[in-house]
């Protein structure tokens, strides 16, 4: 058994875990953690916890020690510098004119790598701006190119619910979202109406998905035979939520509409649903903390008399 404390870097970034097992540690105690960028400074938001050897996908890093306040001042001075580097990367992309939009930048607790994070449309050859970036900064530079959803998670906003971006407040990893889930909850297909600030399908699209699916699963398709306590009848339109069936009877040669609840009928022939292929096409499928498949270019440039 290994003793580990989880650990997030942003306020609303995943959860990695660490292992922990010299010192107490407390949720909301921010501390100095090994990883593979090197030295950072996190904050414990798991409390210590024992987790099978077996379980573990891949070998854990350290928590080094709780942070001190001489930790805290070089954490906010990092944050100051990212700023001004901002600043400073924005003018010189301006001048090698290139086709990318920086959206965040990322100073490690060590300061032996500065992380440059753009997104951008088709391939961009920024060999020339990493060199310049590195004589400036005197250290590593990396740039990563992440997707519209990593964008709208780091910089924020409004959504079309009036309330601030679901990514940006607490979703910790980015969902798979497909346009199947919207059909399945009787929404409109308008991509005005279910993508988000990011221009991709709403994250919220999947919240109430698995009760959908709970639901739907005991429900008649449209165009099935039921029986009911008025006879048997076929279902023509279904109200998942309030698991009740609209039911089309023959009446003395008149169609009759009766609106019925689930647990009163009897599924007599469930006809089979027809699904169109382009439904099941899973859309945003990416871990927000792992766009590897969206990098056009990924580089690291080092000055070997740094």
């Amino acid at each position: 058994m290994r003793r580990v404390v989880g650990a997030r870097f942003k306020k609303v970034g995943k959860i990695y875990y660490f292992s922990c097992e010299e010192f107490e540690v407390n949720v909301g105690d921010y501390l100095i953690l090994e990883t593979s960028r090197g030295i950072e400074y996190g904050k414990c938001v798991v409390p210590p916890k024992f987790i099978d050897e077996k379980e573990l996908l891949n070998s854990l890093k350290k928590c080094i020690r709780i942070a001190t306040e001489e930790d805290t001042r070089i954490h906010e001075e990092n944050k100051q510098k990212e700023k001004e580097a901002f600043k400073i990367a924005k003018e010189k992309i301006g001048e090698f004119s290139l086709e990318m939009n920086l959206v965040d930048v990322e100073y490690t607790f060590d300061k032996n790598k500065i992380i440059f994070y753009f997104i951008a449309e088709g391939r961009v050859d920024f060999r020339d701006l990493v060199k310049t970036l590195a004589s400036i900064f005197k250290t590593r530079i990396e740039l990563r190119q992440i997707g519209v959803r990593d964008k709208a998670k780091s910089v924020g906003g409004i959504g079309t619910c009036g309330r601030q971006l679901c990514c940006s407040s607490f979703l910790g990893d980015f969902t798979s979202v497909s346009i199947k889930m919207a059909k399945e909850q009787n929404l409109s297909l308008n991509p005005s109406k279910i993508s988000g600030m990011c221009g991709r399908l709403m994250c919220c699209l999947k919240y109430e998905q698995d009760i959908y699916e709970d639901i739907k699963s005991r429900m008649p398709n449209i165009g099935s035979i039921v029986k009911t306590k008025f006879g048997d009848g076929e279902v023509v339109d279904l109200s998942i939520l309030k698991e009740r069936v609209k039911v089309k009877f023959i009446i003395d040669s008149e169609e009759v509409i009766r609106d019925i609840k689930l647990d009163e009928m009897e599924i007599k022939y469930n006809n089979i649903e027809v699904k169109d292929s382009k439904e099941e096409l899973l859309i945003d499928e990416y871990d927000g903390e792992d766009v590897s498949k969206y990098f056009i270019n990924d580089i690291i440039y080092e000055r070997e008399d740094y």
